[in-house]
């Protein structure tokens, strides 16, 4: 397997966690499965070495990812604030996963921030802030669970991983992946796949339970979606969804409904960057996915104040859902210029 991560990071990282005793491993806002799946999975592979650690969320997990183990150990800041706060206070190393800032913790981030101990960063997110005493962040990683199995490997700590461990990192790596058919960059991924195997995964269930289960009112709130709000720009090779909270509300939605929806549009010959509004009670939610090396990420950081990877980026609009989209539109021939570099 390829030497990626600094050498000198992962010797300080083991160092950190062989000074601690009590760690807390926390993520971002909105958890999805590569968030839940490096913080459970670092905790376990913790637990089977003697540290006591806990996972502190700052909102609930998804459904969907509830048959991983650890699941219901979870500490969730949002309905357990007390426990959460006093968690992280008694803690003497925290990892933070999967955020490349602070405000992506919403309501937890000041009590992350302001607790005491020391802080390590374990991310694949680009342009990360500066809030940790270690800085652990390859953007070109598949996921931060493919990270996380490269720092695990390198600390010498493969041969302590468990069942648990390995079933939650591949399911973070299963997830943002989507079943390693996007952002497998380093062949070596696959040698990963191949040593989570053989502690006993079972790659069927992580992807039936993670990728291939909903509810039925998750699927008819995509079928409506796609039916009769995905909007085509062929000029552009762009698709446009919107749900407004009126919608979500008759699908009875609940969190993790509409995930993969951003990425349906993308099934259609010829499109190049599929982008998502979605009507939360105190923004406009917005998802963008592409291929072919289209960076919406620009279009994130430009028009919504966001980020994260070349073709696969998000942000938050303060206005209305129309504003959000006609302000979308009217932008969309200024990036025109990418369609020309696509592969």
């Amino acid at each position: 397997m390829d030497k990626l991560v600094d050498s000198e990071s992962i010797k300080e990282f083991r160092r950190l966690i062989e000074e601690s005793s009590k760690i807390v491993l926390t993520c971002h806002v909105r958890p999805d499965g590569d968030a839940v799946g490096s913080t459970l999975g670092m905790a376990h592979l913790l637990h089977s070495i003697g540290k006591e650690a806990t996972v502190v969320l700052p909102d609930k997990a998804p459904a969907n990812l509830s048959f991983l183990p650890g699941y219901k150990e979870m500490g969730v800041y949002t309905c357990h604030p007390d426990f959460c706060r006093k968690t992280v206070e008694d803690a003497d190393l925290i990892i933070c996963c999967d955020f490349n800032t602070p405000s992506r913790q919403d309501s937890l981030a000041p009590v992350i921030q302001n607790a005491r101990c020391r802080k390590v960063l374990v991310d694949h997110h680009q342009e990360p802030e500066r809030f940790a005493d270690l800085m652990i962040s390859y953007p070109d990683m598949s996921s931060t669970c493919e990270l996380m199995f490269r720092l695990i490997a390198g600390m010498g700590f493969y041969a302590d991983m468990g069942l648990d461990s390995a079933t939650c990192i591949l399911t973070g790596i299963v997830t943002d992946t989507r079943n390693f058919t996007v952002n497998c960059k380093h062949p070596d991924l696959y040698e990963i796949l191949i040593r989570l195997l053989e502690k006993g995964v079972n790659k069927e269930t992580i992807v039936k339970e993670s990728l291939n289960t909903r509810s039925y009112w998750s699927l008819k709130l995509e079928a409506y979606a796609i039916s009769e709000k995905m909007e085509v720009f062929p000029a552009h090779k762009a698709s446009v969804i919107t749900l407004s909270k009126e919608e979500l509300d008759r699908f009875n939605y609940e969190k993790g409904d509409s995930e993969g929806l951003v990425n349906r549009p993308l099934e259609i010959k010829g499109m190049v960057y599929s982008i998502f509004l979605r009507e939360d009670p105190d923004c406009i939610k917005v998802s963008a996915r592409s291929c072919d090396g289209f960076p919406v990420s620009e279009i994130c950081k430009d028009l919504y104040g966001g980020g994260g990877h070349v073709q696969a980026a998000g942000g938050e609009f303060y206005g209305s859902l129309e504003e959000c989209r006609q302000l979308l539109i009217d932008a969309m021939p200024k990036y025109d210029k990418y369609l020309k570099k696509v592969k």
